[in-house]
């Protein structure tokens, strides 16, 4: 945002989350609930397909590829680096399994990566290929531990931009810079920060990631985001691969494994349409705000959030350092049973989650403050 440019109307934003009249949402890195514009698109196509069939099938693979663009938008990158998947872990399998491994290559990753980012370079060993987990040093895996753990023989570091139990954030520009010096190709998980933290994949040359739309795009689950740098196309070799994969797509009658030129060739059936038509109505919603100012609200929003935990007896963990901070605020709240206390702020109307022994919340930028009031109150309630 210019120094010009209007503020943004974070009023406006809440607006179109219906969740927000019933509930302090707090549980975006877990399953965001539905924006009106994913609803009002997903509702349209629901009675398009219920009256018409597939009359109008051409006018949905047009929304199909809106929500492409939109996504390469998000992003900076090429409409064909993008490809529209299930889920983030389909993403990732594409990787590892595409990859032109040899017995005794070998991944790094952190050791408390989500298990999604984990069994797919694990799965690798019948291969003879080692997954190197690299214990964190305190409550995440620094960059310095990673690139000790890569030798000449590791072909790909895989990494979450933000850690899923503590909120760490890495410095994109540093880990893909300093990677990439040492060799190997960079796997981000791109799930807990895409969408509400700027990436342009011009200035960080991240190789490949992937995301699902359930969580900071507002989006359904079932429909997923895939890139990869185009010029890395033809080192992933297609898996899962239907009659869209290929250049002819909809000529049923000519058999020729041609792969499409772009990130496309990887959508091999039919799609989630529903979802992804959903999820670029929420694409476009993100990008009329822009990550950058959704970010930087963010980060004010999570350091009020943790100064008022800690005034109210929370145990906040992490780093204060907005560099380092994302969506996800973990604490503990003195001996009381994590799970019990979401039970309480839940019957509140307060949504939050429990990961790795601790609560976690994770708003987003149309949280405001009187849904931090009603999550402090929960907490100190009564149990």
């Amino acid at each position: 945002m210019s120094p010009t440019s209007p503020a943004p109307d974070w009023t406006a934003f809440r607006r179109q989350m219906p969740v927000a009249v019933r509930y302090a949402y707090f549980d975006h890195a877990a399953v965001a609930p539905l924006s009106a514009p994913a609803r009002d698109a997903m509702q349209a196509w629901l009675a398009d397909s219920t009256e018409h069939g597939d009359a109008h099938w051409l006018d949905w693979a047009a929304r199909l590829e809106q929500t492409r663009h939109s996504a390469a938008r998000l992003v900076n990158a090429d409409p064909a680096e993008i490809a529209l998947l299930p889920n983030t872990t389909a993403g990732i399998n594409l990787v590892a399994e595409g990859l032109d491994w040899r017995s005794g290559d070998n991944v790094v990753l952190p050791a408390d990566e989500f298990p999604s980012n984990q069994y797919p370079w694990l799965n690798l060993a019948a291969r003879g290929v080692e997954a190197r987990r690299v214990e964190p040093d305190g409550d995440h895996v620094t960059l310095e531990q990673l690139l000790a753990a890569c030798d000449d023989r590791t072909r790909i570091v895989a990494v979450s931009w933000v850690g899923y139990a503590h909120g760490w954030r890495h410095d994109l520009d540093t880990l893909v810079d300093a990677v990439h010096r040492r060799g190997p190709l960079v796997f981000l998980d791109a799930i807990q920060g895409l969408g509400v933290f700027p990436l342009d994949v011009n200035r960080t040359p991240v190789d490949f990631w992937a995301a699902d739309g359930h969580k900071w795009l507002l989006g359904p689950e079932g429909a997923g985001l895939f890139y990869t740098r185009r010029e890395l196309l033809d080192q992933l070799r297609p898996i899962g691969v239907g009659w869209n994969s290929v250049v002819q797509g909809g000529d049923f009658s000519r058999i020729d494994p041609r792969w499409k030129p772009t990130a496309a060739r990887y959508e091999g059936g039919t799609y989630n349409m529903a979802g992804q038509i959903g999820l670029g109505a929420s694409l476009d919603l993100l990008l009329e705000y822009g990550p950058a100012s959704i970010g930087e609200r963010l980060l004010i929003y999570t350091a009020e959030a943790r100064e008022r935990l800690r005034s109210a007896g929370a145990t906040v963990v992490g780093s204060d350092a907005s560099a380092s901070r994302s969506g996800i605020v973990a604490f503990s709240w003195g001996d009381e049973p994590c799970l019990a206390v979401r039970r309480r702020c839940l019957d509140r109307g307060v949504v939050l989650s429990c990961r790795a022994g601790r609560i976690r919340i994770s708003p987003h930028a149309y949280n405001d403050t009187s849904d931090l009031d009603r999550l402090i109150a929960a907490l100190q309630a009564a149990s």
